[in-house]
C-alpha cells in the first residue's frame, strides 16, 4: 500500500477545501456593518446631546484631576472586565502621553499586578482587591476614579469606601442607572446609556477628553523627553 508523503498530504488536504462565492455572504456581513454603524451614530449623537448637558459634572471632574497632579498628589483608577482596561487605558495615557510631549504624570492602574490581586481575592476575598491597594496607597487629597458600567460591584463600594477613609476625592463614571457607587463619591459622571458595550465606548470618550484637558492645562508648553536610557534622536521617540 503506498503511504504518501507529508508534503503529498499537505498538498491533498488542499483539495478538499470548499471553494464557494462570496458574493452573498459578504453582502449579508456589509449589511449587518452598515446597520451596526448607523446604530453606533444614532445612539451616540442622542448620547452626546444628552451629555453636554452634563457638562458640568465633566468640568468639576476635569478641574479636580488637574488640580490632584498639579498639587503633586496621585490618581488610583479601578474598574472591573472592559472597565479594567480602561482604567489601564487611562493611566496609560498619562503616565505615557496622549497627544503632546510632556512630563509623566502619577496615576495608577489598581488592576495591573497579578499577584497582588491573587493574593487579596485568596486571602480576603474578591471585594477587597482593590480597598487594600487603595489603604496601602492612597494618601490625603489624592484622587481614587473608578469606572463602572453598574456601579454596584462590591470591589469598587468597598474601595470607595477606602477612598473616602483615606480622605482621597473619589470620583465614579458610571451608567445612567441609579447606583451605589454614585452615593460613595464627590462626583459622579453617569453617562446616559444603559447597554454595557455602548456605556464603555462613551466611557472611552470621557477618558480621552480628560487626558486632553489634564495635558492642556499642566504642559504650559510641549517639552522635549528629558530622562530616558540612552540619548534617542526625535524620530526614535516617535516610534
Amino acid at each position: 500500500m503506498h503511504i504518501p508523503s507529508q508534503e503529498q498530504q499537505a498538498q491533498d488536504t488542499t483539495l478538499f477545501v470548499p471553494s464557494f462565492s462570496p458574493t452573498s455572504t459578504t453582502a449579508a456581513y456589509y449589511d449587518i456593518v452598515v446597520n451596526a454603524l448607523t446604530d453606533r451614530r444614532d445612539v451616540f449623537d442622542t448620547a452626546l446631546s444628552s451629555l453636554v448637558s452634563r457638562a458640568t459634572m465633566l468640568t468639576d471632574v476635569a478641574m479636580r484631576l488637574v488640580e490632584t497632579l498639579r498639587s503633586g498628589h496621585k490618581v488610583l483608577v479601578a474598574g472591573n472586565g472592559g472597565s479594567a482596561a480602561e482604567s489601564q487605558h487611562f493611566a496609560a495615557e498619562l503616565v505615557g502621553r496622549f497627544k503632546r510631549e510632556r512630563k509623566p504624570y502619577a496615576v495608577l492602574s489598581l488592576t495591573t499586578d497579578t499577584a497582588i490581586l491573587t493574593a487579596i481575592a485568596n486571602d480576603y476575598g474578591y471585594q477587597d482587591i482593590f480597598a487594600r491597594q487603595v489603604l496601602a496607597f492612597g494618601q490625603p487629597k489624592d484622587m481614587l476614579l473608578t469606572f463602572s458600567t453598574s456601579g454596584e460591584s462590591e470591589n469598587l463600594l468597598q474601595a470607595a469606601r477606602a477612598g473616602r477613609q483615606q480622605q482621597m476625592t473619589v470620583v465614579a463614571i458610571t451608567g445612567e442607572a441609579p447606583n451605589s457607587l454614585a452615593t460613595l463619591s464627590d462626583v459622579t459622571i453617569s453617562v446616559p446609556l444603559v447597554d454595557t458595550a455602548l456605556v464603555q465606548e462613551l466611557h472611552m470618550i470621557i477618558t480621552h477628553i480628560l487626558c486632553d484637558i489634564a495635558e492642556t492645562y499642566l504642559s504650559s508648553a510641549i517639552e522635549e523627553p528629558s530622562t530616558s536610557v540612552h540619548a534617542g534622536s526625535q524620530d526614535e521617540w516617535q516610534r
